[in-house]
């Protein structure tokens, strides 16, 4: 088996110095960690609450780049994220992050590297692993323009504060509900994520007869790729083809700047993946997010 090394760091300057180059290769499986990253290093020096690192999965003399992983959620559990490495990488990190003693008890990441990681964490510590859900990457070359509905884009202003704060908090409910699992609010979808993306122009909402009926967000290129998502439309608005209408809308301005749109997928939701794949977005790669049960069924 090769030999690694880990480079972990608190620095996300630090990481994209040693890991840019390898992000870069592949730059929409990347998505999470490049957004990660750069998001932190943009955002300032404050060190948050829960647990924030990057690690560099080294191999060989070079010590070349082969992976790289983080921990940066800032939910509940606090789950890392595997980028893809080889197999006998994902179980090296595993037992790397068990012998510093880190409380991992979730991954999220791209598949198989995150099964991988998760089987030999839970094997260490004598649990089991499980998908909690089962995500995909997709990723837009060609915009098949949506059905014409009623009403039109608009950046959000000040004034949508309040309503899309409550949209944000009700996102992560509504969507582990329709894909019956047990809610499970996403605490950082919170009053200060909406106010920071409105400021910096991320969040747009689709307006009929100047009321907001949806709303969708996306995320600054990096490395040429941006990210769309959370999109939300509340119950009583559901069905008139507002969310393909403006992802549509968000995905053309990504693609007029010379970006890849990119968004994911819960696999338990046939509605949203008819969607996105009909405005053609075609999928990249499978995702899951993967937990600890302790202990291992008998």
């Amino acid at each position: 088996m090769t030999s690694y090394l880990f480079e972990s760091t608190t620095d996300p300057a630090v990481f994209l110095d040693r890991a840019g180059a390898h992000l870069a290769l592949e730059p929409v499986l990347a998505t999470v960690l490049a957004g990660s990253a750069h998001g932190v290093l943009e955002g300032g020096s404050a060190r948050p609450a829960h647990p924030q690192w990057w690690v560099s999965v080294l191999a060989g003399r070079r010590a070349e780049v082969v992976g790289t992983a983080m921990r940066t959620a800032p939910f509940r559990p606090y789950p890392m994220w595997v980028h893809q490495m080889p197999d006998d990488a994902a179980v090296a990190l595993a037992r790397w992050v068990h012998e510093r003693g880190d409380d991992v008890t979730a991954a999220n990441g791209a598949l198989p590297a995150v099964r991988v990681f998760m089987d030999e964490l839970a094997r260490l510590r004598g649990a089991a692993a499980y998908v909690h859900e089962h995500l995909r990457l997709f990723e837009l070359r060609r915009l098949v323009e949506p059905r014409a509905t009623r009403g039109a884009a608009r950046v959000t202003v000040p004034s949508d504060l309040d309503l899309l704060t409550g949209w944000a908090a009700a996102f992560s409910v509504d969507a582990d509900e329709q894909a019956g699992r047990p809610p499970e609010p996403l605490e950082h979808l919170d009053r200060e994520w909406t106010r920071e993306r409105l400021e910096q122009g991320l969040l747009w909402v689709w307006e009929v007869d100047g009321v907001p009926v949806h709303f969708s967000a996306r995320s600054p290129a990096r490395f040429g790729v941006a990210r769309i998502g959370p999109v939300y439309t509340p119950g009583e608005h559901r069905g008139h083809g507002y969310a393909s209408a403006l992802v549509a809308h968000l995905s053309r301005g990504v693609l007029d700047e010379g970006a890849r749109p990119t968004l994911f997928t819960d696999q338990a939701n046939p509605v949203s993946n008819r969607i996105y794949q009909a405005l053609g977005y075609e999928a990249v790669t499978d995702t899951a997010n993967l937990r600890l049960t302790t202990p291992a069924p008998a």
